[in-house]
């Protein structure tokens, strides 16, 4: 605990970021800032470039003078303290010669992000620059975070593989860092795998490869992320791994704005974390207003009902939350507060809808009747079937593989998703209706006209 202004405060870890300016938000400064505050982490600055920048395009180029990058980070140091820096943008060989020695001199855990090229294309590190951040900033990395290119360009050989991503990293590590990740971005394949090369051992680091135009600030947020795990006082490695979850989600849910790289968006993960106290509560009060809705037990199917609701920017069963054990009747509604990670059924449901159809957020199953269909479609709902016999043998050995074919075969057919989804089961499957909506009131005023008219 530390005295604030007269007051008994908690100390909040400080971060520095050594970076450029991105008049545009999307990259350097502006990135990291947003991802140590999403981080809980303070984030102060020194400001090494200014940047004419917008999502296509860098303009103009305008250096401060490396007695000014040094004092920034002084004068930070002395009042508030740094328990981890990153660096970034460090266009000459003066920027990068003063980051260095200031950087010894106050021993801080540093992550270093070899920024060479932006999105654009325009270069961010001058080419006579080069050895010297080879020679001064690598040996004192607790973390180096380069892509393939600028790997490449580190070790003078071409990576088309992970075998050669391996190689490179092997390189990249004797020139004296702690840690190196070599990012797999640009690398061909399904996912996307770095390579995290640390005290002698190797680990693959693992994500679906995202499809999308907002990336720009990937490698900046990315850093600012381990930066920020490591000022929390996480291991090295686990300050790694929660980096790549956070960058994952931040461009999964990237913004989409300008005609070029849109940015990625840091804030996702902590409007996820924030919302969840709020879900949960809306959740078990939507459960209590059913009790109260005449009818409403005839809708739960033998295996029993459940109803999920997801963060805004879910990546998985974690980010949803329902029911344990689900819902079921026996002379009153049984069942328990929900929680976050229990029902991978619906979870697989609204995390394929929302690949089509982003406002789905709340899913309910619900027991088959052809009447309750025949309900819907009067009441104006879309509706889409799937048939489980036409299931294709590798789908159907796959754990979990039958509800994401069911949903993309749907849209497949009607270029949409509909409202209700429903399938007449198969050999050991009970049928079943699911309801998707954007909200928990939305998917009450369904179950509400379905029942008014039963």
């Amino acid at each position: 605990m530390v005295m604030i202004g007269g007051r008994i405060g908690r100390k909040l870890p400080v971060a520095i970021t050594i970076a450029g300016s991105d008049s545009g938000g999307g990259a350097g400064i502006q990135a990291d800032l947003k991802t140590f505050a999403a981080l809980q982490v303070h984030g102060t600055v020194a400001i090494t470039s200014v940047t004419a920048q917008n999502t296509y395009e860098v303009s103009m180029v305008e250096d401060l003078s490396p007695e000014m990058v040094r004092e920034q980070i002084l004068t930070v140091h002395r009042d508030l303290g740094i328990d981890a820096g990153k660096s970034g943008m460090l266009h000459t060989t003066e920027i990068i010669e003063v980051v260095a020695d200031t950087i010894q001199e106050l021993g801080f855990p540093y992550v270093l992000d070899p920024v060479m090229i932006a999105k654009s294309g325009a270069k961010l590190l001058r080419d006579d620059a080069m050895d010297t951040l080879i020679k001064k900033l690598l040996p004192l990395a607790t973390v180096v975070t380069p892509n393939r290119f600028e790997a490449e360009r580190i070790v003078g050989f071409k990576i088309n593989s992970l075998d050669d991503a391996v190689k490179a990293a092997e390189e990249i590590s004797g020139l004296g860092p702690e840690y190196v990740v070599l990012k797999g971005g640009h690398l061909d394949g399904d996912k996307s795998i770095d390579i995290l090369l640390g005290r002698g051992r190797y680990e693959y680091l693992e994500a679906p490869r995202i499809n999308t135009r907002t990336t720009h600030g990937t490698g900046c947020s990315f850093s600012a992320a381990i930066a920020a795990f490591l000022a929390r006082g996480f291991k090295v490695e686990e300050a790694i791994r929660n980096a790549k979850k956070f960058i994952t989600i931040s461009i999964r849910y990237g913004l989409e704005l300008g005609s070029g790289s849109g940015p990625v968006n840091p804030m996702a993960y902590i409007y996820n974390e924030a919302l969840k106290y709020r879900i949960l509560d809306e959740l078990y009060l939507l459960v209590k207003r059913f009790e109260g809705l005449e009818g409403f037990p005839r809708l739960i199917p033998e295996v029993g009902l459940n109803i999920a609701y997801s963060t805004p920017y879910p990546m998985d069963i974690n980010d949803i939350a329902a029911f344990p054990g689900r819902i079921r009747y026996s002379g009153e509604l049984i069942y328990s507060y929900p929680r976050f990670g229990v029902s991978s059924h619906l979870a697989r449901y609204i995390l394929t809808a929302k690949e089509y159809r982003e406002d789905i957020s709340v899913a309910m199953n619900i027991r088959f009747d052809e009447r309750y269909i025949d309900r819907f479609r009067d009441l104006g709902y879309s509706l889409g079937f799937y048939d489980r016999r036409d299931e294709p043998e590798e789908i159907k050995i796959v754990e979990g593989g039958t509800i994401p074919w069911g949903i993309r075969k749907i849209y497949n057919e009607l270029g949409y998703i509909p409202d209700i989804v429903f399938h007449r089961g198969d050999w050991g499957k009970e049928p079943m209706i699911v309801l998707l909506a954007s909200t928990p009131n939305d998917l009450y005023k369904m179950v509400e006209s379905l029942l008014g008219g039963l």
